[in-house]
């Protein structure tokens, strides 16, 4: 719960103990155990919103798979050799975005990480988008319900709705216990960058991807005519 929120009933429990003593009803001794109590109340319900977003950090952390460099190149492989359905039905390749930055996001509608960083996600690829920044949702769940999500969210970036094989890919790129949301950077060069277990902090998110984004890709040979 937000801190303003728990404020917000901290002062509603107040407002009626301060009106009785005001119409002389209550004594002053027991307003005051009764502040005492609320404001007691108050702390250890902070406490136990910093103690629970901080064992959720140490949960995730503990999810963090690091890949040897085999393993990156097989999982950014994997999900480039991609094709799956977008929420039109339309099959589409994941392979016709490289060359740019990608940002390959496992998520689905009923994840709460999923909804509170998507948003971001949208603001950033308005944000980047010309620099060479796609970001890529493959969702975990049903077309209907993802299609809606969309629309609702506004999404500006590629929707692909996965099955058991979308959880295979997430797999291979070091999502070993099936946690969403889940998210792998992909260079230009269509390696694995990064990987982030759990919501994705956009300021971290950006100082990865800012330097991806100027690179650029290495020259082809060209061929030798006879």
């Amino acid at each position: 719960m937000p801190k303003s929120k728990l404020l917000a009933l901290y002062l509603r429990a107040l407002k009626p103990n301060i009106k009785f003593l005001q119409a002389g009803k209550l004594s002053k001794d027991f307003v005051m155990s009764k502040f005492k109590q609320i404001f007691l109340y108050v702390c250890v319900a902070l406490f136990a919103l910093g103690a629970g977003s901080f064992l959720r950090s140490v949960l995730m952390e503990s999810y963090q798979v690091e890949l040897s460099s085999a393993e990156s190149q097989q999982g950014a492989k994997a999900i480039l050799e991609a094709n799956l359905p977008d929420i039109h039905g339309e099959n589409q390749a994941v392979s016709q975005w490289s060359g740019k930055v990608l940002v390959v996001n496992f998520w689905a509608t009923w994840c709460t990480p999923c909804q509170e960083e998507i948003p971001e996600f949208v603001e950033a690829q308005e944000k980047y988008r010309e620099q060479g920044l796609v970001f890529i949702g493959i969702a975990l769940d049903q077309a209907d319900k993802v299609k809606m999500f969309s629309q609702e969210f506004g999404i500006n970036y590629p929707v692909l709705v996965g099955s058991m094989d979308a959880w295979s890919l997430a797999a291979a790129a070091g999502n070993r216990m099936s946690v969403l949301p889940y998210t792998v950077v992909i260079n230009r060069s269509g390696e694995i960058a990064e990987t982030y277990v759990g919501r994705v902090n956009l300021k971290k998110l950006e100082k990865l991807v800012l330097p991806l984004l100027k690179e650029t890709l290495p020259a082809q040979p060209s061929e030798k005519t006879s």
